[in-house]
C-alpha cells in the first residue's frame, strides 16, 4: 500500500523533489497544492511537469481519506463524518458551528485502548494509530466538502492523542504552519485522559495549544472505576504534571468533566472537585459535559437541573465552570457511535445515506 504524501513535511518534500531531479521551486509548488489548495489528486496539480506527476503517482497517494457518509443534525447543523482509510478502517470527524466560527473535531487513532467505561471508541480496542496525513486529511476533506474556513480544531475524536504522540505533535506543527492551513495553535485543543509522561514531554515542545484533561472524577477510587488509566497514574501525579505544564507554558488548562448520572454528579462530588483543583491551581476552567449515552454502556447523562447545580457549586470555589453545549445528540454524537453502527448495520439503510 502506497504511503500518503500529506504526511511529509516541507523538508521531506524538498528531499523528494531533489530525488526526482526537479528544481527546488517545485517543492514549494507541490506543498502549496497539498496544503493550501488541498487537492485530492496529483492530476489537479496543473503547473507540475507530467513526468513528475507520473513519478509521484507511482510512489504516493495524495488523499488518504474517503468520505463514506455523513449525518447532519436537524437541531444545530452539526455534521458527523464517517471516513474510510486506505486499509479499509473507518474513522469519524465532527464539524460544529459556534458563534466564534467553525470547529472541527478529529480522530487520532482507529479505536482506542484506554477503556473509559462511558466511551464507544474503546469498545473494540485500538487497531492502529493515524498518520499525520490521515489527520490532516480529515480537516481538508471537511473543508472541501463544506467550503468553510475552519477556525478551531479539537483533537477529541476517537483515540487518545497522547498515545499517538509523535504524529499528533507533527500534525499540530503542520496544521498551524504559515505555509499551509495556518490554524493558530491557540485555537487548537489536544485532549488526553492523563498519560502523565506524555504531558511532561509535551510541556517542552514549545507549543501554544490548549491542553484538555479528561478528569471525570475528584478521587482515585471513582476515577479508577470510570477510567482504567487511573490505575497507573494517580490524580496527584496527574495534577502535578498539569501544574508543571502550566508553569512552563503559561497556557491555562481545561479540565473535562463528564457528568454521569448517579456516579460523579452529586453536590458532594462538586465540592470535592472544587477543593481538589484549588489545591493545585489558582485559576482553573472546568468544562462540564453531560455524557452522550452509549447503548453498549449502562450509563446515563445527568439531568439538566443537576448539571446547573454542579456548576454553581464549582463557582463557589472561584472555578470557571462552563457547560458544554449538547450537540449532535440526534446523529450519534458520542465518539465512535457512527463508526460502530455503520460497521454493524446496513450501509444502504436510510441512517447512512448522504
Amino acid at each position: 500500500m502506497k504511503p500518503d504524501i500529506l504526511s511529509l513535511n516541507l523538508d521531506e518534500i524538498r528531499s523528494l523533489v531533489s530525488e526526482l531531479g526537479q528544481p527546488k521551486f517545485r517543492a514549494d509548488q507541490l506543498y502549496r497544492w497539498l496544503h493550501v489548495s488541498k487537492v485530492a489528486s496529483f492530476k489537479e496539480m496543473t503547473n507540475l511537469p507530467a513526468k513528475m506527476i507520473a513519478e509521484l503517482e507511482e510512489r504516493y497517494i495524495v488523499d488518504p481519506i474517503r468520505l463514506v457518509t455523513y449525518q447532519e443534525s436537524a437541531v444545530d447543523g452539526t455534521r458527523k463524518y464517517l471516513f474510510a482509510l486506505p486499509d479499509g478502517n473507518l474513522i469519524e470527524s465532527v464539524r460544529m458551528i459556534y458563534h466564534h466560527g467553525i470547529s472541527v473535531c478529529i480522530s487520532t487513532q482507529v479505536g482506542c485502548r484506554m477503556g473509559c467505561v462511558f466511551c464507544a471508541s474503546t469498545l473494540d480496542g485500538l487497531l492502529r494509530n493515524l498518520t499525520v496525513g490521515e489527520m490532516l486529511g480529515q480537516v481538508y476533506a471537511i473543508i472541501r466538502h463544506t467550503g468553510e474556513r475552519v477556525s478551531n480544531l479539537v483533537m477529541m475524536g476517537c483515540g487518545e492523542p497522547m498515545d499517538n504522540y509523535d504524529n499528533v505533535v507533527s500534525f499540530v506543527r503542520r496544521i498551524s504552519d504559515e505555509n499551509g492551513e495556518h490554524i493558530s495553535q491557540r485555537n487548537i485543543t489536544v485532549s488526553t485522559c492523563g498519560l502523565v509522561p506524555k504531558i511532561r514531554q509535551l510541556k517542552d515542545e514549545n507549543l501554544q495549544i490548549t491542553l484538555a484533561i479528561s478528569l471525570h472524577a475528584a478521587d482515585d477510587e471513582k476515577r479508577k472505576a470510570l477510567m482504567p488509566v487511573a490505575r497507573v497514574y494517580s490524580i496527584d501525579e496527574l495534577l502535578t504534571a498539569c501544574r508543571e505544564y502550566y508553569d512552563e507554558n503559561k497556557r491555562r488548562l481545561t479540565f473535562e468533566y463528564g457528568l454521569v448520572r448517579g456516579e460523579n454528579d452529586s453536590q458532594a462530588y462538586a465540592e470535592k472537585l472544587g477543593k481538589l483543583l484549588n489545591k493545585y491551581f489558582d485559576h482553573t476552567h472546568v468544562n462540564l459535559i453531560p455524557i452522550n449515552p452509549v447503548k453498549e454502556r449502562n450509563y446515563n447523562a445527568t439531568e439538566t437541573a443537576a448539571v446547573y447545580a454542579f456548576q454553581k457549586k464549582l463557582e463557589k470555589f472561584q472555578i470557571n465552570a462552563t457547560i458544554r453545549r449538547e450537540i449532535g445528540r440526534d446523529i450519534d454524537g458520542a465518539c465512535g457511535q457512527l463508526r460502530r453502527r455503520y460497521s454493524e448495520g446496513n450501509p444502504e439503510s436510510e441512517t447512512f445515506k448522504k
